[in-house]
């Protein structure tokens, strides 16, 4: 399995400490019952943090014209109308999707296009799920443009009531790629991604969409 290399200075810190205290107590408690526990834990604990930060290779086969991706792993939670007042002011399509802390955390470009403009919010670390954290939680703003210059969206990152650090790499004026990442949440969090109304949305409430895999909307023609 490959790791992601947001997680690679935090596991070999959690390796080092771990390793420290399991060998402190062998050497004071050689074989006694806490020694084993601590252990257990300790590699249980371990093998989480790996989890969380994995990395898996992932390259989208379909048609990529008029094509919107899943920029992550997890469940719709959000599909519906709403007004987008941070870059577009108007009113736009909205789709979630939420992200459980088990989920992989890496977020994938949705489109293949032109970044127009990336920008981070300070903010509130309310739970992920709820429909206010995409304006009041700590968030990072991303909008793309698609190939043909026909096309936009708005895709946000936000972090939840666990998440503490949003990373992001999208940069002004860069092409970017559906397979490529566009940044990393750590801990369970959300993205929504802002639409133009007339889209057909191919997803539903609560379907498991997988990052870089399932389109998620078509572009109308």
């Amino acid at each position: 399995m490959k790791v992601h290399h947001e997680g690679r200075d935090v596991l070999v810190t959690y390796f080092i400490i771990l390793l420290l205290l399991n060998g402190a107590l062998w050497y004071f408690f050689r074989l006694h019952a806490l020694s084993y526990i601590i252990g257990a834990v300790s590699i249980a604990l371990f093998l989480v943090v790996l989890n969380f930060y994995r990395s898996p290779y992932r390259r989208f086969k379909g048609d990529t014209k008029n094509t919107v991706v899943a920029s992550a792993d997890g469940k719709i939670v959000a599909i519906e109308e709403v007004y987008e007042g941070e870059y577009f002011k108007d009113k736009r399509i909205i789709v979630s999707i939420f992200m459980s802390p088990f989920n992989v955390h890496a977020n994938w470009y949705p489109i293949n296009g032109k970044v127009l403009m990336s920008k981070h919010h300070d903010g509130r670390f309310m739970a992920a799920y709820l429909p206010k954290s995409s304006t009041e939680n700590e968030r990072s703003t991303v909008v793309m443009e698609t190939e043909d210059g026909k096309h936009q969206l708005l895709l946000r990152q936000v972090a939840g009531a666990m998440a503490r650090r949003i990373v992001t790499y999208a940069q002004e004026g860069t092409v970017a790629h559906i397979d490529e990442h566009l940044g990393f949440i750590k801990l369970g969090s959300r993205v929504d991604v802002y639409l133009p109304l007339g889209t057909e949305i191919l997803v539903e409430m609560d379907q498991k969409v997988t990052g870089n895999q399932t389109v998620i909307a078509k572009f109308k023609e």
